[in-house]
């Protein structure tokens, strides 16, 4: 069972609260005071769950999160205005413009303060009894604070949010840097000691072998025998000597390890990494797949609302194809749209001969494929 994100939590607890403050009202409010029937005010009352149930759920700056809050936010207005005189009933007016600043900009915060604000006047304008100007005027200034301090505070806490995020990001950027680098020294260094390999004791091997090829035609028949092992072992030499330099200039870094401390560097959402134990990838390959995890886990951090796990898998499948398999489980909104980070992944893939698809149906998933290399 899919555990439950920061996000979900936090709009839970809001329609939880708000389900505190409705709940009770039908048994304290006097049937005579209520501007319509108690059975309509309870169907307003489920019709603004379920659209508060929607904005809440819904990924904001989206059509359907803004048709839900602007349905939210003319429904909280006739539930208060429905039954004026409910003195906690206008708590649903805070929550409300909290609500907002998920959901859209300024501009809708704003609207929906406008909205709840013009609400309460007119409900306390219906309530019972002759309420003096001045009175009216002191509780919408205190009902306007406390919207307006809501929705500040939702935003400062939507900033700090974004500021982890990027900072998670960034530490992400660092660690696949950090392998990059530390993978480029060591390439550096297996490069410089197989060109020494190379020069050094592959070329005294080879004037070796020239040397006894000479010997090997001269007289005697005792010393040919002599000059034809000695010919070999300096064949065996050389051919081992090629075949470490080969290797050193083959050999890549341990794909694990590198993907992994990539993923260490993500509290939020838990990475988990496997690499099976037959695939097999050389520089190159280890370099783009280092690459590839880095713009899965930012994408992660930055656009899959309520992801609370990312799974990678890289595998080998037919004729030694690399298989890399990244999905989430957060929620998804719409179609896939290529930024820069989707595209990069599309290009390395095929830069290597191989491709990328995207899946938003379920969470979001990630599949690419590195072509088989050869080994020379």
């Amino acid at each position: 069972m899919r555990r439950l994100g920061p996000e979900e939590m936090s709009g839970l607890t809001i329609l939880v609260v708000c389900l505190a403050v409705v709940v009770p009202v039908p048994f304290v409010a006097e049937p005579d005071r209520m501007l319509v029937p108690l059975a309509v005010w309870l169907l307003l009352a489920v019709a603004w769950f379920a659209a508060t149930a929607v904005a809440v759920l819904q990924p904001p700056r989206t059509r359907a999160a803004y048709v839900a809050l602007a349905a939210q936010t003319l429904l909280t207005a006739a539930l208060v205005v429905t039954v004026p005189g409910i003195g906690w009933l206008p708590i649903l007016l805070v929550f409300g413009a909290a609500l907002s600043t998920y959901v859209g900009p300024t501009r809708v915060v704003v609207a929906v303060v406008v909205i709840n604000t013009a609400a309460l006047l007119v409900a306390f304008l219906l309530a019972p009894g002759q309420a003096r100007a001045f009175e009216i005027v002191l509780s919408l200034g205190l009902y306007l604070l406390l919207q307006v301090a809501s929705a500040a505070v939702s935003i400062a806490l939507q900033r700090e949010q974004r500021m982890r995020t990027e900072l998670t990001v960034a530490h992400a950027e660092l660690a696949a840097a950090a392998v990059r680098d530390q993978e480029a020294t060591r390439a550096s260094e297996r490069l410089r000691i197989s060109r020494e390999l190379h020069d050094l004791i592959g070329h005294q091997l080879t004037v070796l072998t020239l040397e006894l090829e000479s010997a090997a035609h001269l007289p005697g028949e005792r010393g040919a025998a002599h000059v034809e092992r000695a010919r070999a072992v300096a064949r065996a030499l050389l051919g081992d000597v090629r075949a470490t330099v080969g290797e050193l200039r083959r050999r890549a870094p341990d794909l694990r390890a590198a993907l992994d401390t990539v993923a260490a560097a993500v509290p939020s959402p838990r990475v988990e990494v496997s690499v099976a134990d037959d695939v097999v990838a050389d520089e190159e390959q280890t370099a783009a797949l280092v690459r590839v995890t880095q713009e899965v886990v930012t994408n992660a951090v930055r656009h899959a609302e309520m992801a609370t796990v990312l799974r990678i898998e890289v595998g080998t499948g037919e004729d030694g194809v690399l298989t890399f398999l990244a999905r989430d489980d957060g929620l998804t909104s719409g179609p896939v749209r290529l930024g820069h980070g989707l595209a990069g992944i599309v290009e390395r893939a095929e830069a290597l001969g191989g491709g990328a698809t995207f899946d938003a149906s379920a969470g979001f998933t990630v599949e690419a494929r590195l072509a088989g290399r050869v080994a020379s």
